[in-house]
């Protein structure tokens, strides 16, 4: 065989499977937004429920049920495709501004969704930061940072950004206490920048709602950099 004909049968081979994805329903489970900004239920029979939040806590609800990976959402035009690779599914739209209705003007709820790990969910992360906190005022700083870290490095692509910079802040504080101050610096490293500016560059560079609830965690990383430095 010829390398084109190679060629020519890998493409095919490529197109297939994208058109089989494209008709298949996702498997049931639960699913992560991209950067933690939301999430996805899919149900055995096709059901499915997302909620997604974009910049300024604009939100998307959107629901139905989907038919060989395609949804018709109620009394609209909006038909919403679900293209399933391995662990995630890309969620598109045929385009026409009833996508829209669902949604507040900052956000969106097309793109990839991963399928969530057990040790990641809502419910995993809240029970970890609790027990972080029961070790942590135990003087358990060891146990403490186990837990923390173990949560970072599962979690973190699709952990929401928020929550993501009160984990590291508590990592960081565990870590300090037990002398680390390196790995204490790094784990504050992502936020650094931020930290840096002032109340007023925060409010100016984030949208109204995502700087008040983010300047708590800015505040906090300032005092734990200025620690770990000390």
């Amino acid at each position: 065989m010829s390398l084109k004909h190679v060629l020519l049968s890998l493409v095919l081979c490529q197109c297939a499977a994208f058109a089989a994805a494209q008709g298949t329903n996702p498997p049931a489970g639960e699913y992560t937004f991209e950067r933690g900004a939301g999430t996805m239920r899919v149900e055995p029979n096709g059901a499915f429920n997302l909620n997604t939040i974009g910049a300024n806590a604009h939100l998307c609800e959107v629901d139905g049920r989907i038919v060989g990976g395609k949804a018709k959402l109620r009394d609209s035009t909006c038909v919403v495709n679900f293209a399933t690779a391995a662990d995630t599914v890309v969620v598109t739209t045929n385009g026409v501004e009833q996508c829209r209705d669902n949604c507040g003007a900052r956000a969106t709820f097309e793109g990839t969704y991963t399928r969530t790990s057990p040790a990641c969910t809502d419910n995993a992360v809240r029970s970890a930061r609790k027990r972080f906190k029961q070790q942590y005022d135990a003087k358990g700083y060891d146990a403490a940072r186990g837990t923390l870290s173990g949560v970072l490095s599962a979690c973190e692509k699709t952990l929401d950004w928020l929550t993501a910079g009160r984990i590291r802040n508590d990592l960081a504080l565990a870590q300090y206490k037990l002398g680390d101050k390196a790995a204490c610096l790094k784990t504050l490293q992502p936020l650094a920048e931020d930290a840096a500016k002032t109340d007023a560059g925060i409010k100016e560079a984030y949208p109204p709602a995502d700087a008040e609830d983010y300047l708590p965690i800015v505040k906090a990383t300032r005092f734990n950099l200025k620690m770990c430095k000390g």
